[in-house]
């Protein structure tokens, strides 16, 4: 069973303390660099790494007079340092530390997301093989279609859902970035040598080109392919919630022992968590637009990327980081009733098989459109209670062409059920 999702990991990986530690380890990382290449005493390096530590509440309170996050920041280090702080920093720009310090958050931040992620793909992975023959109907346009399997429905969610993954992996690894080359990004004031020792030592790369800060499509790409996961969380959302609908009653999110579905009326059951994972996306696609917008900046820099992605960037992760974890609880305690499954079939009347009904009238030699007007015509004047096999079957120019044995084989669901178990096998191979 799924556990209740704790948002303790996601949302330290965010925190402001977070933001700092990962902010110090760039700052001790280029002091090292610089020290090996002779740009400041090694001692000072030694001492940075030693002493250099922060207290949130201190940087706050410095932040009080210079208006200024990082220079709190590197003031609170090199109080702590003693002579040597005076080195914290040396040669870098604000966007320095905090470009390769975000990066280094989003890093965590993904190892976090793939928990998750695989999650929700054990318990779909489950659920498909489970109901790989349960037969069920299909529907476009809200109508009953044709007939498929409950598992091939859930088969189409997982393997959207690995291409949505496909796409955060992408857009993650092409945010990994290192840069320190300064204000304008010509390394005026910092050696390239020390940018290279220090990706090598965090395990990033080295940007190209950087103005001032690390260019933001890099940013928007990561934020697009989390809105991809948050849309395919929401697609499967909304099929849940339509099946749990009083009228279509074949599929309901589990209701544990004492939960309650309604203030005032006792007998609600309702998609709660999916309901939750719809507004959840929705929030998600919202950030694009600031993401986007975060590209186009003024000259080298401007700061007006800064306040929205403190705000989208976490919030992303620990948004996506709940759907999934929710989204995988529901699935893993889907109640399925097959019987309703079979009973809302039977609905359509057998029409549903008309599809296949046109196809062997066309096997037998009449033209589509004239098969197709006479299946039409038999679905369209269906009375109560009346089933199209029984129709066609008093339907002579139908059953002249027709043997008895063939017209129970079209409204078997043989054919509808006999690739399926391969259209699956082919989907989870490599999954």
């Amino acid at each position: 069973m799924i556990k209740r999702y704790s948002r303790d990991k996601m949302s330290q990986i965010w925190s402001l303390e977070n933001r700092f530690n990962n902010m110090l380890k760039v700052e001790v990382a280029v002091a090292k660099a610089q020290s090996e290449a002779g740009i400041i005493p090694k001692k000072a390096a030694l001492d940075i790494s030693k002493n250099a530590t922060f207290k949130v509440s201190r940087i706050a309170k410095i932040e009080e007079k210079t208006k200024h996050d990082v220079i709190a920041f590197v003031t609170n280090l090199a109080e702590n340092v003693g002579p040597n702080g005076r080195y914290i920093h040396y040669g870098m720009t604000s966007s320095d530390v905090l470009d390769t310090a975000l990066c280094l958050q989003i890093r965590d931040g993904y190892k976090e997301l793939e928990l998750s992620y695989k999650k929700i793909i054990k318990s779909l992975k489950k659920q498909v093989k489970k109901y790989e023959s349960t037969i069920c109907t299909g529907r476009t346009h809200g109508m009953h279609a044709e007939p498929t399997t409950f598992g091939l429905k859930l088969c189409g969610h997982l393997v959207e859902m690995d291409r949505h993954w496909e796409r955060v992996t992408k857009a993650y690894k092409q945010i990994q970035i290192c840069k320190l080359s300064g204000a304008v990004g010509t390394f005026s004031s910092q050696s390239q040598q020390v940018e290279q020792k220090v990706a090598k030592s965090l395990k990033l790369k080295r940007e190209v080109i950087a103005t001032q800060v690390i260019p933001r499509d890099r940013h928007a790409e990561l934020i697009c392919a989390i809105s991809f996961l948050g849309a395919g969380l929401e697609r499967l959302a909304i099929e849940l919630r339509h099946l749990q609908r009083t009228e279509v009653a074949e599929v309901h999110e589990g209701f544990s022992k004492g939960q309650k579905g309604s203030s005032a009326m006792p007998h609600k059951k309702n998609p709660i968590s999916s309901e939750n994972i719809t507004g959840v996306a929705r929030l998600l696609r919202s950030y694009v637009g600031p993401a986007m917008e975060n590209i186009a900046l003024w000259h080298e820099r401007d700061i007006s990327h800064s306040s929205a992605e403190r705000v989208i960037m976490p919030d992303a992760f620990i948004l996506a980081d709940y759907a999934l974890n929710r989204m995988a609880g529901v699935v893993e305690n889907l109640v399925v009733d097959k019987k309703r499954m079979i009973e809302n079939m039977n609905l359509s009347q057998g029409q549903i098989f008309s599809s296949h009904l046109l196809l062997a009238l066309v096997d037998k030699g009449l033209k589509r459109e004239d098969a197709y007007k006479e299946v039409q015509s038999c679905s369209h004047s269906l009375k109560p209670n009346e089933n199209l096999k029984d129709k066609i079957s008093a339907n002579k120019k139908i059953s002249n062409l027709l043997s008895k044995k063939e017209i129970e084989d079209i409204f078997s669901g043989k054919r509808h059920l006999k690739e399926v178990p391969k259209v699956i096998k082919r989907a989870l191979k490599g999954l």
